[in-house]
């Protein structure tokens, strides 16, 4: 009796792309989010710059959401795990960023920028690999 290995069919390419859009999009609301909040930390008059950041907030929980999706999807066509669950907890980490630079102490807000940031580049910089087909 002779067994044979199924071999996992590609994934879309619509989804890689999608992943790819998505990915970017969310290293480049966390630019923005770095970029807004050097213009009201530590600088009196700048609710101008809180405004932009706290809507960018908005965006990055979006465009997270929507990475994660896609890397979910991908997943299930039979690309790596490991997106898929960094995606996720950059995701969740959103609100609790959010939460934190609300009510939280800087000391805390500005790391958490940090882990962040290092999870949606990972994600954005596999998403291009070529084992994400």
């Amino acid at each position: 009796m002779s067994h044979t290995a199924t071999a996992r069919p590609a994934a879309a390419p619509a989804l890689v792309t999608t992943l790819r859009v998505t990915a970017v999009l969310t290293v480049l609301v966390l630019l923005f989010q770095f970029l807004t909040a050097g213009g009201f930390v530590g600088q009196p008059g700048g609710e101008g710059a809180e405004e932009l950041h706290a809507t960018g907030a908005i965006v990055l929980h979006v465009v997270s959401g929507l990475t994660m999706i896609a890397a979910a999807l991908l997943w299930r066509a039979g690309a790596a795990l490991w997106p898929t669950v960094v995606a996720a907890v950059v995701f969740v980490l959103t609100f609790v960023q959010a939460y934190v630079g609300s009510h939280g102490p800087l000391l805390v807000h500005i790391p958490g920028a940090m882990v962040l940031t290092v999870g949606a580049v990972l994600v954005a910089v596999w998403s291009f690999a070529p084992t994400a087909r």
